[in-house]
């Protein structure tokens, strides 16, 4: 896997820029992978990021939409207000994780 540098930490990433290490990841990186695609993280967005974070290690992939609504309560219409176009990418992406199943 490739390794670049994202502010000052070395990361290694596929080629869509996903990371592939969990272990890699911090908040301070996630601010960073959020401001690279225009989000400014406020608390509303660490709700589903921090949830994402916890249920990865759990199930081996990166929850849907659906899950991160029903499990962390927060409705998807305020998924796509938080990470507008395509919230699970986007959230997977800031939370360093796979890009989620069905995603293009």
């Amino acid at each position: 896997m490739p390794v670049t540098t994202i502010g000052t930490a070395q990361v290694h990433v596929d080629a869509e820029g996903f990371l592939t290490d969990y272990d890699e990841w911090d908040e301070q990186l996630g601010r960073q992978l959020a401001a690279a695609i225009g989000i400014d993280m406020t608390d509303a967005h660490w709700t589903p990021i921090r949830f994402l974070r916890a249920d990865y290690p759990e199930f081996g992939q990166t929850a849907t939409l659906r899950r991160i609504s029903t499990l962390a309560g927060i409705p998807i219409k305020d998924l796509f207000t938080l990470f507008p176009g395509k919230p699970a990418k986007k959230m997977a992406y800031i939370a360093g994780l796979p890009k989620p199943h069905g995603c293009v």
